[in-house]
């Protein structure tokens, strides 16, 4: 089959990579995709944009495009989806009105309410005067969101009133986030550990991803601002098997439920963005209506199963047939940043280091890219995130070795990355290891 990925970022480059794995898929376009999307075997980039959805139809219609999977959440949310459906051909996402869940997160927490889903106390608000007289009666730290797409960054964790209040009037004047943040969200700060709990599913058949984790702020130890994501890992511990059975219980089929009773059924990946209080309950913090980024990345890392065929077989009625295998290995993904990143980039620099080393050819590393570009001979910086470096290893410890061992092979000017991801992981294993060495053998 020929296969359309619409997307230019780290999450597009995984996805591609793995559709082109399989021998049922002879050729793997993406829209615009990135330089490393470029280099792939059996992948080439289109000189289309993600939301430019007539070029993308007429692409995919006489080009024998056999499914087409979306990427980013702008062209989801415009309704791609119905107007390739229209056209008669297969298209791999929720429709418009389903992609609300990510498009409005005002709409998310209405929905989350109205069928009893867990998650924090909020308020939605347009209006500034409401808005900071509700902000003065509430506690801190305290979280503000903009309530469209604001590309992974349109959320603020204030822990001083003032920040707080600043915050609120910059989203609502539209200085922030534009249109996206003239109405916000204002909801009480929930302390526990996140994770990422991503599904694909026909509306009904429910076929969960490996669990992973993301880490959302900018420096080490999550501090600094938020950002789309510094990168991730898979397996999350957090996720053990009854928290797994938990979340499918609490969150991903009462949603699904609540879309089909709202007569909006859900087709395509469905992110659940989780916090797992410190009693074990779950909270929701936000749905996207895609794959997370950069959650693929080590999760399509350790996708033994054919992506592609997959999707196909979801969308032609047989998603009780897929059944996804994962490898035993551990995944840890760095992402490497453009300098001024969240606030502002430093891009057109030319990356050294991108040479295939040992690891990559022994699978054990690889490197996604998400905002880069070619000049002539050379790979640039061109967006905020820029590669999304990932290892493989028995242990999350292990992975997170080969990861920065080949991050630190990598250079440009002003380029930043944590040094620290997949932390709360390794701290899981210690705890694990010296309640063992505690243990004397009688449950004492």
């Amino acid at each position: 089959m020929n296969v359309l990925i619409v997307g230019g970022g780290g999450r597009e480059h995984a996805l591609a990579w793995k559709a082109a794995c399989s021998t049922n898929v002879e050729a793997v376009f993406c829209a615009p995709g990135n330089a490393g999307t470029a280099s792939e075997p059996k992948v080439s980039n289109l000189k289309l944009g993600v939301e430019d959805i007539d070029g993308l139809l007429d692409f995919a219609k006489t080009n024998s495009i056999d499914l087409t999977i979306i990427g980013p959440e702008a062209p989801l949310v415009a309704g791609i989806v119905d107007q390739f459906h229209a056209a008669g051909l297969k298209c791999f996402g929720p429709s418009k009105a389903a992609a609300a869940l990510e498009g409005s997160k005002a709409y998310m927490k209405d929905f989350l309410t109205r069928h009893n889903i867990p998650t924090a106390i909020h308020q939605a608000f347009t209006d500034e005067v409401q808005a900071l007289a509700f902000l003065a009666q509430q506690a801190l730290p305290i979280v503000i969101k903009a309530d469209g797409l604001a590309a992974g960054k349109g959320v603020v964790i204030a822990h001083d009133r003032a920040h707080a209040e600043r915050t609120v009037c910059d989203m609502l004047s539209g200085q922030a986030f534009g249109n996206a943040g003239r109405r916000i969200v204002i909801e009480e700060f929930l302390d526990g550990e996140e994770a990422s709990f991503i599904v694909m599913t026909d509306g009904e058949t429910i076929i969960p991803f490996a669990s992973s984790q993301d880490h959302k702020a900018r420096d080490d130890g999550d501090q600094g601002p938020n950002t789309g994501g510094m990168g991730a890992y898979s397996p999350a511990p957090i996720v053990n098997a009854e928290m797994h059975q938990r979340i499918l219980d609490e969150v991903i089929e009462p949603t699904l439920a609540g879309l089909r009773k709202d007569n909006n059924p859900y087709v395509g990946f469905l992110y659940a963005g989780l916090m797992v209080m410190p009693n074990g309950e779950v909270k929701v913090l936000e749905f996207n209506c895609r794959f997370g980024d950069p959650e693929t990345q080590p999760i399509m890392m350790r996708l033994n199963s054919d992506l592609a065929s997959a999707c196909m077989a979801v969308l032609e009625g047989n998603a009780k047939s897929v059944s996804l295998e994962w490898a035993d290995e551990a995944a840890v993904g760095v992402v490497m940043a453009s300098g001024g990143y969240p606030a502002s980039t430093d891009t057109g620099h030319p990356i050294g280091g991108l040479e295939p080393a040992t690891s990559d050819a022994d699978g054990i590393t690889k490197v996604f890219h998400a905002g880069t570009s070619l000049s002539e001979d050379s790979v640039l910086n061109s967006g905020g995130r820029v590669l999304c470096v990932v290892g493989l290893g028995g242990t999350v410890t292990e992975a997170q070795k080969h990861a920065y061992e080949r991050t630190e092979k990598i250079n440009w000017q002003g380029a930043f990355y944590r040094r620290d991801i997949g932390y709360r992981a390794i701290a899981h294993g210690l705890q694990l290891l010296q309640n063992f060495l505690a243990w004397d053998g009688e449950g004492h």
